[in-house]
């Protein structure tokens, strides 16, 4: 075991190197405690929840594990509603409402999705985890301030050598690099050209040389040997995601389940159609008609109130037509096992 690996493990108070993803709309506190459990780090998305849902899970996490966890945020600005991108976006939008027997005059514009605030950090500081993680960069200074003020450890996500390089310069304590393999929304903050992504095995080792602190590879990793090509890599420890997304403490949908498990799985891509932010998933029907990146979807995360009707409608009819099937480029380690023998299996050779 490296130095790093060592310092990193004794920072956030884990047994295993291993950090379970948030992955929000597919797990909830029961995935995180489990993994803690285990040994590793487990992980609560945060950024679909409101302020009331937040404490509750935090509530729950608290009286079934001991062990240090993750609570993770996204950071991003609220962007300006625009007319106009929306008229863009349901215009798009239109000949599925048709069919579906919906009205697209009727959906109210919406966020779906927060950034961090001082309101959520009022109710962390009552929990005090022992760390907090950020999506798109990091809050501003005096948000930050308050995280560290309970002792909390600061992870955050970058996609480029230069996002690692700003996020050790603006506070992070520790990098994850996430390669173009991650499933979900990639971390992308200082540029928004997705040619500029680059693999987990081709970034790691670029950010590990770039920083001083510990490096996190997230990507592609799948099973105890990916785990094993990482360390070798000079990562710190791992963050694995689509993995756990079969597993019985994760709430991934029936739906979802089903296109983990089918050759379907085989083949994703970035969109921006689902939040208006490059993420990746498996290819659906809307992903092939309008083009996986487009123009038409406003910024994010505003995309998303004018496709989910379309997604609601579409699941109780049985299909996943309009719905954001998250997942990574690697489905190969998602099994119906427990939380706990995947996270021992992954960390097998450690």
């Amino acid at each position: 075991m490296t130095a790093q690996q060592t310092s990193l493990k004794t920072m956030l108070g884990i047994e295993l190197p291993l950090i379970q993803a948030p992955m929000a709309g597919v797990q909830g506190s029961a995935l995180a405690v489990a993994v803690c459990n285990a040994g590793g780090m487990g992980s609560l998305p945060c950024a679909m929840l409101s302020l009331q849902a937040l404490q509750g899970e935090l509530e729950v996490i608290s009286t079934q594990t001991s062990k240090p966890y993750n609570v993770n945020f996204f950071c991003h600005e609220q962007p300006v509603v625009s007319a106009e991108r929306e008229a863009t976006w349901r215009k798009a939008l239109a000949p599925y409402y048709a069919e579906l027997g919906l009205d697209v005059t009727a959906v109210p514009p919406g966020a779906g999705r927060s950034p961090f605030s001082h309101e959520a950090a009022d109710v962390l500081q009552a929990f005090k985890p022992a760390v907090v993680s950020f999506h798109f960069g990091l809050p501003s200074a005096d948000l930050l301030a308050r995280v560290r003020a309970w002792g909390a450890t600061v992870l955050a996500s970058a996609t480029t050598v230069a996002e690692a390089r700003w996020l050790e310069a603006h506070g992070a304590d520790v990098i994850i690099a996430q390669g173009l393999e991650a499933g979900g929304h990639r971390g992308m903050f200082l540029m928004d050209e997705v040619t500029s992504q680059l693999g987990t095995f081709a970034l790691l080792p670029q950010i590990v040389n770039a920083v001083r602190v510990p490096v996190i590879a997230a990507g592609g990793i799948a099973d105890a040997r990916g785990v094993a090509a990482a360390l070798a890599l000079g990562a710190a420890a791992m963050q694995v995601g689509t993995a756990y997304m079969l597993c019985p403490e994760a709430s991934t949908s029936a739906l979802h389940r089903a296109a983990l498990k089918s050759e379907a799985a085989s083949h994703t891509a970035l969109t921006n159609l689902f939040t208006g932010r490059p993420a990746r998933g498996i290819m659906n029907r809307i992903m092939r008609e309008l083009g996986p990146m487009s123009a038409a979807p406003p910024a994010f995360p505003l995309a998303t109130a004018a496709i989910a009707p379309l997604r609601a409608r579409a699941e109780s009819l049985g299909r996943g037509d309009f719905s954001p099937l998250w997942s990574g480029q690697n489905s190969s380690g998602c099994r119906e096992i427990s939380a706990a023998q995947l996270t021992r299996e992954l960390m097998a050779g450690v």
